[in-house]
């Protein structure tokens, strides 16, 4: 469905930045995430970034020109809430699929447009799949541990009607990303393997987790190998982590990874570690010179930005991966 297994060997591919830290930027009200659409909508909508793909898809359009215009290679859809699990605090349901669809096709509209520009340089859409606001491993009540606040199966159907509307908008790479508990995720990538087998197609998958703190482990308590051996069954484009960390503090855990696994590797950290206010800090060049460490030390062959980056970010990070080599995997250096 895309050549991105032969780019990848080519370059370090890089990915954007930030979608909510750039809508943010347009102070958007209650009654512009409303739209004339979901006026008389019950529940307050302001803050369900993935609805603006509907009501105001012009600016979710301009923010992946902002990605692509700086040398972003893949961008990802506007969908990281984008399951019936998460849009159940918006009373926004049976929305899910046209949610997902149209942030595909703004996505794949605006990438075809830059592709045509620079076909040696073609663009690739991920349909982002976000970890959903529950757990399938953990409880979220301390006084009854064994309780779960929703099931494997749930996920999966979740996931699946994500998929489908992320494949049918246009998406060339599906991404299941800031994994805090590998249990959805794998809820995910089975739903992914279901679509795959039932409509006889072959997408590229990239998985990329989440290390919440200087323990080294995700919130369900995984360490790095761990994680790795977990999702190592089903045949990925990239592995990687993305989100919680700065580029500085991913580096250990992400040479671990790159060093344990035979697949591509990818990292988005944030731009550093917020302030006492939430805030990202971390100039855009300050990120670049963190991000040459990874590149010098050849760990990564996808290159991006989580929370906080931006245009200006990922700008400097393309420019810096434009002076290195994609690392090899295991299979590659075999090869040779």
């Amino acid at each position: 469905m895309s050549n991105i297994y032969s780019e990848i060997k080519k370059r370090i591919l890089v990915l954007d930045g930030a979608m909510g830290t750039m809508l943010q930027e347009y102070k958007f009200t209650e009654e512009d995430f409303r739209g004339d659409r979901f006026k008389d909508h019950p529940t307050p909508l302001k803050g369900n970034n993935d609805l603006l793909s509907i009501t105001q898809p012009e600016a979710v359009k301009d923010v992946h020109r902002k990605y692509l215009a700086v040398g972003a290679d893949i961008i990802e859809t506007n969908t990281f809430s984008g399951t019936t699990i998460a849009m159940a605090d918006y009373n926004m349901e049976d929305l899910v699929y046209e949610l997902n669809f149209q942030s595909a096709k703004i996505a794949k509209e605006v990438a075809d447009e830059f592709t045509l520009k620079t076909p040696k340089q073609p663009r690739f859409v991920a349909g982002s799949i976000g970890p959903t606001n529950r757990t399938a491993s953990l409880s979220p009540d301390v006084n009854k541990p064994e309780y779960r606040a929703v099931t494997f199966d749930e996920l999966r159907v979740a996931y699946k009607l994500q998929v489908e509307a992320l494949i049918d908008g246009g998406s060339d790479v599906l991404l299941v990303e800031t994994i805090f508990d590998t249990l959805n995720a794998k809820a995910a990538l089975f739903a992914i393997e279901e679509v795959k087998e039932e409509r006889n197609i072959d997408i590229p998958i990239m998985v990329s987790g989440t290390i919440t703190d200087a323990s080294g482990r995700t919130l369900s308590g995984q360490t790095v190998e761990a994680f790795l051996i977990s999702i190592s069954h089903i045949p990925l484009l990239s592995v990687g982590f993305n989100c919680a960390l700065g580029a500085e503090q991913l580096e250990p855990y992400l040479k671990r990874l790159s060093h344990n696994t035979h697949f591509f590797t990818s990292a988005h950290p944030n731009a550093g570690l917020p302030n006492a206010f939430g805030e990202y800090d971390q100039s855009p060049k300050e990120m670049k010179k963190l991000i040459e460490s990874f590149l010098e030390q050849n760990l990564v062959n996808i290159i991006g930005g989580c929370c906080g980056t931006s245009p200006a970010h990922i700008g400097a990070i393309a420019d810096a991966a434009k002076n290195f080599k994609p690392r090899k995997t295991v299979v590659e250096a075999h090869e040779e």
